[in-house]
């Protein structure tokens, strides 16, 4: 069993609410399943309202804690397991690749303060099959788009990135009230399961991101406009892709398609001109 929580006030800087509903946080646990063995790594633990639980079901977790005020009340609250480990840090410059090691995969779950949840996915999704799976308390909105599809006014850059990586669910929502203080916003648990092999590899990831990030330049604009001087209309058509298209409209596996026939092209054209 572990001490209650100290007392601290949230720090507004760090985006902090303290979950408090214990429904809520029986229901996430559940979601999680939390077993022996697992290598369970928590994002910004708080005062500890999932960090007990899932402590209570493992024995073992690590946490990755940046408000310094918060590891002595950690320490204290959770002393009499020796399986607890605090990285003192910040989560968007952690390493969780060096973290893993040779062991097991990661399972990273947290209550993500909301103003860095998107960044902090985003390095989280560059760490390959050194994560298992990824539970997360995030601001509803952001749990749309990541589970939107295509079509709609939530499907956007941040949907192709994440559903390239992994599949997307999104869990519950839960209500401001199960926080203090209370957020103006509901959040939602999504849970991200990065794909053993990916459904749709592109040749070269980081010319992938380029263009799904040159097509949603102006979201109301086609793929013609948004594209041009990159991909032709001539390409797209080729590639059985209407220029006319929105790029909200399209799948991840169209835009890999578009990525890989012009990371062929451009390979052609290098060798090429190595020739010459």
């Amino acid at each position: 069993m572990s001490q209650a929580p100290l007392q601290h006030r949230a720090r507004k800087r760090f985006g902090q609410n303290f979950l408090r509903d214990l429904g809520i946080i029986s229901r996430i646990i559940r979601a999680i399943g939390p077993a022996k063995g697992d290598r369970l790594i928590e994002i910004g633990p708080g005062q500890g309202a999932l960090t007990a639980p899932l402590l209570e079901a493992t024995g073992e977790l690590e946490v990755v804690e940046l408000d310094r005020d918060l590891i002595p009340g950690l320490r204290v609250q959770f002393f009499n397991y020796p399986g607890f480990v605090i990285h003192e840090g910040d989560a968007l410059k952690f390493d969780f690749k060096a973290l893993k090691g040779d062991g097991p995969a990661l399972r990273v779950v947290g209550n993500l303060p909301y103003n860095i949840s998107t960044p902090l996915i985003v390095h989280l999704l560059g760490m390959g099959t050194a994560i298992r799976d990824m539970h997360f308390m995030l601001q509803k909105e952001v749990v749309e788009r990541l589970a939107a599809e295509p079509g709609g006014t939530d499907y956007g850059r941040f949907t192709v990135m994440a559903q390239y990586y992994c599949q997307v669910e999104q869990l519950f929502i839960v209500p401001p009230e199960a926080f203090v203080p209370r957020p103006k916003v509901d959040s939602a648990i999504v849970r991200l399961t990065p794909f053993d092999t990916l459904p749709h590899p592109a040749s070269d990831p980081a010319l992938l991101f380029e263009l799904v990030k040159l097509a949603f330049g102006q979201r109301r604009k086609t793929l013609r406009n948004n594209l041009k001087g990159r991909v032709s209309s001539e390409t797209l058509e080729a590639l059985e892709i209407d220029p006319g298209r929105r790029p909200q409209t399209l799948t991840v596996a169209e835009y890999v398609k578009i990525a890989n026939h012009v990371a062929q092209a451009e390979a052609l054209e290098a060798e090429r001109g190595e020739q010459g």
